[in-house]
C-alpha cells in the first residue's frame, strides 16, 4: 500500500520555485511508470532524486524537458511547471524548453569532435556563428565547469581523448553553454572514480549559484553531502513509482516521518 506522502516542515517562504510538479504521471503505453507526483523545485538549489532501482528517478527527470517525447508510447498526465507554465502546454517549443533546461547523462558522452566544437555545438545551432562570441562562450563555459585551466590549451583536441571526470566536466560545460535555466544529472558520477566524483560534486555546489539543479543519485551519501532537497520514491504493488517523501535534506534524513524513508537510508531495503 502506498503511504501518505509526506513534505516536511521547512522555511521556504523566501525561496523562489523554479519547477513544479502536479500530480505528474508518465506511462509508456500501458504501463505508468510514475504516479502522481507533486512536489516543487527551488530557484539555485539543488534538488536530489532518490529511490530503490526501478522507481522511476530517471523517467520523472527526463519528464523535467521533454525527453521522454523521444521514446514511442510516452506520455504524461499533470503538469509541469517552469517558471509558471505548464512545459507540457498546447504550442510550446520544445526545443526551447530543452535550452531552458539541459540535460547532463549517467556517461559522459562528449560528441567526437574537438573540445571547442563540443562546446559551441548549442550555440551554433542556435544560429551563432561569430568566432569572437563563440570563443567567449566556450572559455566562460569552460570556466564555469572547472576545465578551462586544463584544457585552454587543448582546445583542438578530441573531446574524447579527456580523462573520465574531465568528460563529464566537458558535457556539463557543453550543458552550459546555452544558458540553460535548469541543469538536469541523471547519476553524473556513477561512472566516475572517487577523486572525480568529488571535483564533480565540487563544481554542483558552485553551479547552483547561477543554476537550479535536479540530480538523480544511487548514492545517498552523495545525496547528503550536496542536495539542498531530496525527493524519495519508492514503487508501488502496480510497480509505479511514487513520490514517498520531500523536504530539506538534512531534515529527511536525520527525522524522516516515513518509516519507509527510514528503512531506505539506513539501508533495511533498496
Amino acid at each position: 500500500m502506498q503511504p501518505q506522502i509526506t513534505f516536511q516542515p521547512s522555511d521556504t517562504a523566501n525561496l523562489a520555485v523554479k519547477m513544479a510538479l502536479n500530480n505528474l504521471s508518465v506511462y509508456y503505453k500501458d504501463f505508468r511508470a510514475i504516479k502522481d507526483v507533486t512536489l516543487p523545485v527551488y530557484e539555485h538549489r539543488v534538488t536530489a532524486i532518490i529511490g530503490p532501482s526501478g522507481c522511476g528517478k530517471s523517467t520523472l527527470l527526463r519528464a523535467l524537458n521533454r525527453m521522454n517525447d523521444l521514446i514511442p508510447g510516452a506520455r504524461v498526465e499533470g503538469e509541469v511547471l517552469l517558471d509558471g507554465e505548464n512545459i507540457y502546454g498546447a504550442g510550446q517549443d520544445v526545443v526551447d524548453i530543452r535550452r531552458r533546461v539541459g540535460m547532463v547523462f549517467q556517461r559522459p558522452n562528449p560528441f567526437p569532435m574537438s573540445v571547442y566544437d563540443n562546446v559551441a555545438f548549442g550555440p551554433r545551432l542556435l544560429g551563432l556563428r561569430k568566432k569572437a562570441v563563440l570563443d567567449e562562450i566556450v572559455e566562460r563555459s569552460l570556466r564555469a565547469a572547472a576545465l578551462w585551466e586544463h584544457v585552454k590549451d587543448k582546445l583542438g583536441q578530441s573531446g574524447m581523448a579527456l580523462s573520465g571526470g574531465q568528460q563529464q566536466r566537458l558535457c556539463i560545460a557543453r550543458a552550459i553553454a546555452v544558458e540553460p535555466e535548469v541543469i538536469l544529472m541523471d547519476e553524473p558520477t556513477s561512472a566516475l572514480d572517487p577523486i572525480a566524483t568529488l571535483n564533480i560534486e565540487d563544481l554542483i555546489q558552485t553551479l547552483k549559484e547561477n543554476f537550479t539543479i535536479v540530480i538523480v543519485t544511487h548514492n545517498m551519501q552523495q545525496a547528503a553531502r550536496i542536495s539542498d532537497f531530496t525527493a524519495f520514491l519508492s514503487m508501488d504493488d502496480d510497480r509505479a513509482g511514487y513520490l514517498v517523501e520531500f523536504g530539506p535534506t538534512v531534515e529527511l534524513f536525520t527525522n524522516p516521518k516515513q518509516k519507509l524513508t527510514e528503512d531506505y537510508i539506513t539501508g533495511r531495503f533498496g
